[in-house]
């Protein structure tokens, strides 16, 4: 057990899950028990949740928006130059992107030191890596360049993925953080404060997503003009859009709902989801699309929206048939069973 003076909780004091003002998840999962919960009440809970969720997420979304906003600005500068400019940053920025927001930052040496699955192998690092989908993604840029007038659809794919890519690393902020709010609330013996927890976070992201939505909808040419004054990409880019509204909106749901499966202890099934609908089933029918068709750059994404669309299917079924109770209950016996391998291994080392 660790002493006062090692003991740092993840949020400052006062707003902990015991100390959020005037409510505590223990008495918080009291009221969530007591049904029907009335409207005024429900807002009072829903607003202390909303705070806790913003507490955890909110550095890390400032911090990810800032790190990506170097790519961003470079692809800027390079589409005014010229489109065949903007098409060679596009793919420089691949490995740079797909290498700095995933694999490097995997390999930290600090990660490492404080896990024990250091030596873990090839699913293992899946069930953990987030950047499967930032890899998928960058994936499709490279793909884009085989098609036909490659420069136009490399740029148009380009500009309308870095917007998404904004999005998505919003969304894994609040993902990361009703992944810790589950875990923490399910370990605690709060099953009801859990599942409040997951809707929540759903109903504030895809708030969040309809608005987004619609700034990309009114604003395309725009947001393409942010990048190039070629007239012809920016017509490319507004063909895409419809497409990237739908991305965004999507991304309002897939990654809290992984999230809280990681939360909950399912990477296993988080791997085998994430693998089997980007590159078995969305990777291979959006080059079909993009190549076999005349859909071109459309038809690689409308693979990866039938990939976020399976994928999104699989988590809602899998979270709404979820028994909070018997998940609270393997989570205290994970919790015991951590404890007592700790136990052993400092009588072991002493």
């Amino acid at each position: 057990m660790a002493t006062p003076e090692e003991y740092h909780p993840l949020l400052p004091e006062g707003v902990g899950d015991h100390h959020a003002g005037p409510l505590a998840s223990a008495e918080v999962e009291e009221i969530l028990a007591q049904k029907p919960v009335g409207a005024r009440q429900y807002l009072r809970l829903f607003g202390w949740e909303s705070k806790l969720l913003w507490i955890l997420s909110g550095s890390s979304i400032v911090v990810s928006i800032c790190n990506y906003m170097l790519s961003f600005v470079t692809l800027s500068f390079a589409g005014h130059l010229s489109a065949l400019e903007l098409a060679g940053a596009s793919i420089a920025m691949v490995g740079a992107q797909g290498l700095s927001y995933g694999i490097m930052e995997k390999w930290d040496p600090k990660i490492f030191l404080l896990s024990s699955s250091g030596n873990r192998n090839g699913l293992e690092f899946t069930r953990r890596d987030p950047s499967l989908e930032i890899w998928y993604v960058q994936g499709l840029v490279l793909v884009s360049g085989l098609l036909p007038n490659p420069t136009i659809a490399l740029d148009s794919l380009s500009i309308s993925l870095n917007y998404w890519t904004w999005d998505i690393e919003f969304m894994l902020g609040l993902s990361a953080a009703v992944s810790v709010r589950v875990s923490n609330e399910l370990g605690a013996g709060h099953p009801m404060v859990a599942k409040f927890s997951v809707i929540v976070a759903n109903m504030t992201t895809i708030l969040i997503s309809a608005f987004l939505c619609a700034i990309v909808l009114v604003f395309r040419v725009g947001l393409s003009q942010l990048f190039t004054s070629d007239e012809e990409v920016i017509a490319a880019v507004s063909n895409l859009t419809p497409l990237l509204a739908i991305s965004v909106f999507l991304n309002g749901v897939q990654p809290i709902l992984s999230g809280v499966a990681i939360g909950s202890g399912w990477q296993g099934v988080v791997a085998y989801v994430n693998l089997t609908t980007y590159y078995i089933i969305g990777l291979p029918i959006g080059c079909v699309l993009g190549f076999k068709t005349s859909l071109g750059a459309a038809g690689i994404w409308w693979g990866m929206v039938l990939g976020v669309v399976l994928q999104t299917a699989t988590l809602i079924f899998i979270t709404a048939r979820t028994n909070w109770n018997a998940e609270a209950d393997k989570a205290v016996d994970r919790l015991k069973t951590s404890a007592n391998v700790s136990t052993l291994e400092r009588l072991v080392s002493v």
